[in-house]
């Protein structure tokens, strides 16, 4: 184990992207980084299942996918900055995808925020 790493796990809500991770999780990965392009945003559109199994995805990540799992997908091992390009093409912004992850609602959220009223 990476020695920075050491004692990670007893971290709550931390969850590391390292190399390890990164191989792991190479081909999800790849499906979200894909979002950048115009064509693969339409094709996932258009034929969610069958731009998963073209991207080899495993049953387990296309479940997390079809949930629109978000903290599944980052413990999964998904990097979050993929993530928010599949968050546009389902169209959610960062701050509602953020409430998910903590089990809250969107409006809960908001109001934990500095600047409640903001969008």
């Amino acid at each position: 184990m990476n020695p920075q790493l050491e004692g990670i796990e007893e971290i709550s809500g931390t969850y590391a992207f390292d190399l390890r991770t990164s191989n792991r999780t190479l081909n999800i990965n790849r499906f979200f980084w894909n979002m950048i392009r115009a064509d693969w945003r339409e094709r996932f559109v258009a034929d969610e299942e069958g731009t998963m199994t073209a991207a080899g995805l495993s049953e387990q990540e296309k479940a997390l996918v079809r949930a629109r799992d978000w903290l599944g997908l980052v413990q999964y091992g998904v990097n979050f900055f993929v993530l928010e390009k599949f968050g546009r093409v389902v169209k959610k912004t960062n701050l509602e995808i953020y409430a998910t992850m903590r089990g809250e609602t969107f409006e809960a959220f908001m109001q934990t925020r500095q600047v409640p009223d903001a969008r």
